[in-house]
């Protein structure tokens, strides 16, 4: 048990130096059998690794579903992660990733798992403005550029998961005091993921409030950078012109953990108020978003809660 947790505080500690480790693995080659690519997953979201269980197909189960197994008791649901993005496996679906995103738990069928690397942030590039397909969020270089090293697709689960079961996804605002922010003051968001950048803009123009929205966490600090020195030369404080953070943990070039620090050892920013709005469940990296200074931490795609937790932010 105490290696156990030695292993889960080394990675949790990782989101200090801006680091994470990821977990690669192969779907099969393109149905053009083509070479088998490598895909990853962020470490955290794994609960667990098994073979392939048995797996119960209920009526009416269409692809990408297969069905549901029975891992100690609780029944998961079984993706086939081959299906989704196009993939032919060559030795069939041999694995189940057991994941948990936004406080919910699936399983990904794949055809063989590689290995964990451990990475910086800075060595994931956005795959939107590349040559990413719809359901790949960034590219990660596992090693540095004069090696030539491979590259491997990290997968925006949080798209499939919409796309697979939209009725999950629904926006509810809830009712309450309108909020009001200093005139010319905007809100700054940055998420990588499509989807859940679509939510946020939804939610935010629902409740009113003016954001600027970023596909990175080095996006997002350029532009605070850069307000910052605006409002420098104004002779006004940064709070006028930000009036609040909201970010996602995991972001190529600079994650959520890197942004928030970077923001509250500032002396001029360090009120602006800063919400983590995370897939990346559990309560050690709740206590680390805490450690870190932020003023909030919601799970994914908890709206409502979102809701709350921007208005008790702005009101403080």
């Amino acid at each position: 048990m105490d290696a156990f947790q030695k292993e889960i505080d080394e990675r949790t500690n990782l989101t200090s130096s801006n680091k994470f480790e990821l977990l690669l693995f192969r779907l099969g080659a393109d149905p053009h059998g083509v070479r088998s690519e490598l895909f990853g997953i962020n470490v955290f979201k794994i609960r667990e690794i098994v073979p392939m269980q048995e797996i119960t197909k209920a009526a009416g189960t269409q692809s990408p579903m297969l069905g549901m197994v029975n891992i100690r008791g609780q029944i998961i649901s079984v993706i086939d992660l081959p299906a989704v993005v196009g993939c032919v496996p060559k030795t069939g679906l041999n694995i189940l990733l057991v994941t948990e995103y936004a406080r919910s738990t699936q399983a990904f069928a794949v055809e063989s798992v590689e290995e964990i690397v451990r990475l910086e942030w800075s060595q994931v590039l956005s795959a939107e403005s590349k040559a990413g397909g719809n359901f790949v969020t960034s590219i990660a270089r596992l090693e540095d550029e004069a090696s030539g090293g491979r590259l491997a697709q990290v997968l925006d689960v949080e798209q499939i998961l919409h796309e697979i079961m939209p009725s999950t996804r629904e926006i509810k605002i809830l009712a309450g005091e309108a909020i009001t922010l200093k005139p010319g003051a905007v809100i700054i968001a940055a998420d990588d993921s499509k989807v859940a950048r679509s939510l946020v803009e939804a939610g935010l123009t629902a409740l009113g409030l003016p954001f600027l929205m970023h596909k990175t966490g080095k996006e997002a600090w350029e532009k605070i950078q850069q307000i910052n020195q605006e409002s420098r030369a104004q002779g006004m404080p940064i709070t006028d012109r930000i009036a609040m953070v909201l970010t996602d943990l995991e972001m190529p070039e600079m994650d959520g953990f890197t942004l928030t620090r970077n923001i509250k050892r500032d002396e001029r920013m360090k009120a602006i108020p800063v919400v983590i709005h995370s897939s990346l469940s559990g309560s050690a990296n709740e206590e680390h978003v805490k450690n870190i200074g932020a003023d909030g931490y919601v799970s994914k795609f908890e709206i409502e809660d979102l809701t709350a937790t921007i208005r008790k932010a702005l009101n403080k």
